[in-house]
């Protein structure tokens, strides 16, 4: 029986050589043709790749899918990032936007992602019918790669300059560059490497070479994928702030000058705090279910709604496109801000708060000092657990069932099952319980005041779900 290629929370993703084949790949291209042709949009793709192995040849097959479609395939010579897709698509009203992709998800894996005229992820709906297309025969293309270039179906654009002048032309580049900032960047091998150097040349960087297997390590900047870059920071002594990005560049992680890891929960703070109160920007607020209830908090002290969704940046999309969105950020590093495209964008995110940083003078420490005045200090945590499909699903039942009154010492007080299951313990802490959209693991995150009682409800939620 042929292999049933199924969507996840970010597209499609499968381990290289398994899964993930050129065959299988061009089923996925043949369905999103079809459905492009059927839908009547722009008969204009454009497609992408990243820094993961193979991702040229997957590029090119897809592209010979399409051309073979009557599609017209605008596509990157060289790897880019997703973000630089989703710009493509929307500055040029192509009918959707492909990048070869797994993301942050490890080394043996790549994907599919695809994104619509807009400049984000395409909805679920659309994706939903792209899916219910996949057939189980492999397209005939015809005709090689070079042979639809030379037919003039296949050309070559410079994506990562259209986003460099959209970068150039947004920030206060002089500023940063200035050297009131002494900056640095972690690519994780990824594709935004390239980009942030010609962006900013005197930056110091790390994992901004070559290396299609990431050095063994998937490209999530978490702060224990980034010891190597805290240690960089922290030795050199005179570096204000860190950015990190994964393997496709669109999401964000940072450090400060003492090396020590910021997460996106405190990201989507500062950035409420620079969009609205220094910016006088305003708009909804859109957070995903995993992120701390310290948002919706601000938000309130400032006049903007909140609105929570389910976890995965297309849902947050959704609502972009459709409503006045001032910033709209997941758990795992996904922000999308005003002004920019409906897309996570981990490079942009990075410059926004590093902009904040230069035209106030303070450090990350002293701003993030700001927001714990308003809304008080807090730290989430997160476990990755790694379990059979039969505990799994074991575990999900019980939560459903509500099986789990107490987790060690704290007691559930409510439950919310927006997206996974949420657990309040009273004093502003909770512990959720979600299996992953992209991965065979199971997700469990904590809030508390600060990260040692956040992990001493971890391990207590570890242990009784356990056993």
């Amino acid at each position: 029986m042929t292999y049933k290629i199924k969507f996840g929370t970010d597209g499609w993703r499968e381990i290289i050589g398994k899964d993930y084949t050129v065959a299988n790949v061009k089923r996925v291209a043949q369905a999103t043709a079809t459905w492009m042709v059927d839908s009547k949009l722009n008969q204009t793709a454009i497609i992408g790749y990243d820094c993961r192995f193979g991702g040229q040849m997957f590029m090119e097959a897809t592209a010979e899918v399409f051309a073979a479609n009557g599609v017209k395939c605008l596509v990157a010579e060289h790897f880019v990032s997703t973000p630089m897709v989703s710009l493509a698509a929307n500055s040029l009203k192509a009918g959707v936007g492909i990048v070869i992709t797994a993301s942050h998800n490890p080394p043996s894996y790549n994907g599919y992602k695809i994104k619509a005229t807009y400049g984000g992820p395409a909805t679920p709906a659309e994706v939903q019918k792209i899916e219910d297309q996949i057939q189980e025969d492999i397209p005939a293309v015809g005709k090689s790669y070079d042979a639809y270039k030379a037919d003039g179906l296949i050309e070559i654009i410079d994506m990562e300059t259209m986003y460099f002048n959209h970068v150039e032309a947004n920030f206060d580049m002089d500023t940063l560059r200035s050297g009131k900032l002494e900056l640095a960047y972690d690519a994780m091998y990824g594709a935004g490497q390239d980009i942030v150097r010609r962006l900013l040349p005197d930056a110091t960087f790390l994992h901004c070479e070559n290396n299609p297997g990431f050095d063994g390590q998937a490209p999530e900047p978490i702060h224990k994928n980034l010891q190597e870059f805290s240690q960089l920071i922290e030795m050199a002594g005179d570096i204000d702030s860190g950015l990190a990005t994964d393997g496709d560049a669109d999401r964000v992680g940072l450090c400060n000058a003492k090396g020590k890891f910021i997460d996106s929960h405190h990201i989507i703070l500062l950035l409420i705090h620079y969009l609205h109160k220094h910016k006088g920007l305003s708009g909804k607020v859109v957070t995903s279910f995993s992120c701390t209830g310290k948002i919706k908090k601000l938000c309130s002290m400032y006049g903007l709604e909140q609105q929570t969704t389910k976890i995965g940046f297309k849902y947050i999309c959704d609502i972009m496109v459709q409503e006045d969105v001032l910033i709209g950020g997941e758990e795992s590093g996904g922000i999308a801000i005003k002004g920019h495209i409906p897309e996570r964008d981990g490079v942009w995110i990075g410059f926004v708060i590093w902009e904040f940083m230069a035209k106030t003078g303070k450090s990350l420490d002293d701003l993030i000092e700001e927001i714990y005045d308003l809304v008080g200090s807090f730290a989430v945590e997160r476990y990755d657990l790694k379990l059979d499909e039969s505990l799994k699903q074991t575990i999900v039942a019980n939560c459903k069932n509500g099986t789990y009154s107490k987790f060690g010492g704290y007691t559930v007080e409510s439950t919310e099952d927006t997206d996974g299951f949420k657990f309040h313990l009273g004093n502003d802490q909770w512990v959720m319980i979600r299996p992953s959209g992209t991965e065979p693991v199971l997700r469990v995150y904590a809030e508390a005041g600060n990260s040692e009682e956040a992990f001493n409800i971890l391990d207590a939620t570890k242990s009784t779900i356990l056993g």
